[in-house]
């Protein structure tokens, strides 16, 4: 059996499983955040809770930008 599967198995190009693999951990990533944003606040730490924010805003752009460019890939 081969290492790289090209999209033969699964009928999606790696190139496209790869983007939409991107964007569901950026999505997943943001929920996981918003724990830690609860946590840090449940804490009275400000600082890291505004981390966790801006960890999780790059996180949500980095999703639509992956999805923008699987939109835009598979038409």
């Amino acid at each position: 059996m081969s290492t790289t599967e090209s999209g033969q198995v699964t009928g999606t190009k790696d190139k496209d499983y790869n983007i939409i693999w991107f964007v569901e951990a950026c999505l997943a990533n943001a929920l996981r955040l918003e724990t830690y944003i609860a946590d840090a606040e449940r804490d009275g730490d400000s600082e890291l809770a505004d981390f966790f924010r801006r960890a999780q805003g790059e996180s949500r752009k980095g999703a639509e930008q992956g999805k923008e460019l699987l939109a835009a890939r598979l038409k």
